[in-house]
């Protein structure tokens, strides 16, 4: 296990930019709860497949359950900067469980910015606090990258909606407390050509009828979280959890999901420098030859290349969070710059990671394939990354559209 007193990443992004104090006392504490109750316990979580809800509410009681979410209603009111930097110290002691809990920052966002006063008072304060857990429900069986043309249906029906259809890949799944679901309420042949028009956004809360949860996935990573398919069969709710205007829940997501992946590239930070500083110290004290194989140039040069995808990680990332603070609420509608960069923050970051991480197993040799070195878990876990949140293929496409608009 990694010494606490080794590097860590908020000691880094303070090397490569100045943190207030606010930001400094932000990175100290999540660093902090992850040498308590996140590092010591994450191979147990992983081999057991359990998501441990103590914990996260723990997180959630320091703030870090509505980290931008607005303190009227119980979040912390804070940035995408300070996101980034607690998603990435999290990630150092368990990437499954920060992960998991940037998906519940996204959705505690997502019915802030976009429900009304009645639904923030119903849901927001519980999320931000952990007595709710929440999970996002978009991707459905034969439409995974191409999302908006989703065919879970919402109903209308007197004072409620019929929910019918299936969602897969949902984190959370049976675990959650309330799902928001992205569903196609308004049914026309104007809707079936324009794919996302008619989309909107429910709470389902845990225990509907009609509600139901296919058994847990057996996953590669992310073994903590529970992953399985969500089922809506004549599932009746009040239209009083319709989040926003009909329609508009296409965007709503899409917006959540331009933060989203600013959160889940800073996790790929957070393990993939964890993975570093394990390798480092394993390449100094380890002996090869008669001497440390960190002495050996090849290993020092592939050592200082994963500094530097560190280094450039961290400040794209960190650069991209800082516009979308600067651009206000995201809700007004990021142009396709701003998107952009989250895009670009996502694509590189998330790769960077992998690879690092790929690279600290390597240098570990036979002992990195070892569950007792913990290296061969964080590179489990953030091989995901680039395929959620939408694939770093489909990154490549939003970046490539949006230099069209400059030209």
């Amino acid at each position: 296990m990694v010494s606490k007193h080794a590097p860590t990443g908020g000691e880094a992004a303070g090397a490569l930019f100045p943190l207030n104090e606010e930001q400094r006392l932000v990175v100290d504490t999540a660093a902090g709860i992850t040498d308590k109750r996140l590092r010591p316990h994450a191979r147990t979580w992983d081999r057991e497949g359990r998501l441990d809800r103590a914990v996260l509410e723990t997180l959630c009681g320091l703030g870090f359950g509505g980290i931008y979410t607005r303190p009227a209603f119980g979040g912390s009111g804070m940035g995408r900067v300070e996101a980034v930097l607690i998603f990435e110290q999290l990630a150092r002691g368990c990437v499954s469980h920060a992960a998991f809990l940037s998906i519940h920052n996204m959705v505690a966002w997502m019915i802030d910015r976009f429900g009304d006063d009645e639904q923030r008072a119903r849901y927001v304060a519980d999320l931000c606090a952990g007595r709710r857990i929440a999970s996002y429900c978009l991707t459905e069986p034969d439409h995974g990258s191409d999302a908006a043309n989703l065919t879970t249906r919402a109903r209308p029906e007197g004072d409620e909606y019929v929910l019918d259809g299936t969602k897969v890949f949902i984190s959370g799944a049976g675990f959650s407390d309330l799902y928001l679901v992205m569903a196609r309420s308004e049914v026309s042949e104007a809707v079936q050509v324009s794919g996302a028009a008619g989309i909107s956004a429910f709470v389902v809360e845990a225990g509907t009828p009609g509600l139901s949860f296919g058994p847990n996935e057996h996953k590669m990573g992310w073994n903590a979280q529970p992953t399985a398919m969500v089922r809506f069969e004549g599932c009746r709710i009040p239209a009083e959890n319709r989040i926003g205007p009909t329609g508009q829940g296409f965007r709503f997501a899409m917006e959540g999901l331009n933060g989203g992946r600013l959160n889940i590239a800073a996790c790929s930070l957070g393990g993939a420098q964890e993975a570093f500083e394990r390798a480092l110290r394993y390449s100094q004290e380890r002996q090869q030859f008669g001497q440390a194989i960190g002495t050996f140039q090849n290993l020092a040069f592939k050592l200082a290349d994963m500094d530097t995808q560190l280094d450039a990680s961290r400040l794209m990332l960190s650069a991209a969070a800082r516009a979308f603070d600067n651009a206000g609420e995201e809700g007004g509608g990021a142009d396709a710059t701003l998107i952009a960069r989250a895009a670009k923050a996502k694509r590189f970051v998330t790769d960077a990671g992998f690879e690092v991480a790929n690279q600290a197993l390597q240098i570990h040799g036979g002992y990195g394939y070892l569950a007792d070195y913990e290296i061969e878990r964080i590179v489990r876990d953030l091989r995901v990354h680039q395929i959620l949140e939408g694939t770093n293929e489909i990154m490549r496409m939003i970046i490539a559209r949006a230099l069209e608009v400059r030209h």
